[in-house]
């Protein structure tokens, strides 16, 4: 794995602030960026001082999505060695959501500019979700046949509502998210004075506890629908004409 640090990490007073850095490509899920988040989010759960653990995105937006890169285009010898690699990074990043989900800590995005794909899943993962004016969401994935974070989506704001948004691939403004529960607020502007992230009342067990009762355990449903829906032969040539189609809207 790269050991670039694409993720930035501090700590003070029982706060982990997590701080996606690839700027230059929209903060995208990359391979290594996947497995970082995935350590930060094991970290602050193992961490019993730690009862927050906050997701940012350096530069203009929060997270464009899964970082299609050149993956689809790689390993030529035939589509099933192409989906492979594909298959296992999406699995990845349902694993990371799943962790998020389920983490025994209190979980916070505050996401400017584009949240959109795996960014918007990575949003609705936490628990406190806050939106910076005019920031922006889209659930894509659907496009190229994949089934990644819906049913948590429909735990936030609602099976039909979830539905609409993920089949049509459509831009949630920030009123339409605010109105459906998506975001818990919207803030005029990033950093901690502006997200009004509020005190525990009780204490890290007790959160913990309280969001286990609240929230069964899917994640080997949730991962084998994914598989599922990512194991249908093509999936890199499907990738491959979602970045075509929409090569100029995501510049």
């Amino acid at each position: 794995m790269n050991d670039t640090p694409l993720l930035r990490r501090s700590t003070a007073e029982g706060v982990t602030t997590a701080t996606l850095a690839r700027p230059q490509r929209g903060n995208a899920l990359s391979e290594a960026l996947v497995e970082q988040l995935m350590d930060a989010v094991a970290d602050a759960a193992a961490d019993a001082s730690v009862h927050t653990l906050v997701l940012r995105g350096e530069g203009p937006h929060f997270c464009t999505g899964f970082d299609l890169g050149a993956d689809a285009d790689a390993a030529p010898d035939g589509a099933a060695a192409r989906d492979g690699p594909l298959l296992w990074r999406f699995a990845r990043v349902e694993q990371l959501l799943g962790e998020l989900w389920h983490a025994p800590l209190r979980t916070v995005a505050v996401a400017q500019g584009r949240a959109w794909g795996a960014g918007a899943d990575l949003f609705a993962a936490c628990d406190l979700r806050y939106a910076v004016q005019g920031a922006e969401w889209r659930f894509p994935g659907a496009g190229f046949g994949l089934v990644l974070g819906t049913r948590r989506l429909a735990r936030v704001v609602g099976e039909a509502v979830a539905l609409d948004w993920v089949a049509h691939g459509r831009r949630i403004e920030c009123g339409e998210a605010l109105g459906r529960g998506f975001a818990t607020a919207v803030v005029p502007a990033a950093g901690d004075a502006q997200a009004p992230i509020p005190p525990l009342a009780v204490d890290r067990a007790t959160y913990a506890r309280l969001k286990a009762a609240t929230r069964p355990d899917r994640r080997d449903a949730d991962l084998a629908a994914l598989v599922r829906s990512a194991c249908r032969p093509g999936l890199a040539e499907r990738v491959r004409a979602y970045r075509r189609r929409r090569q100029d809207t995501l510049r």
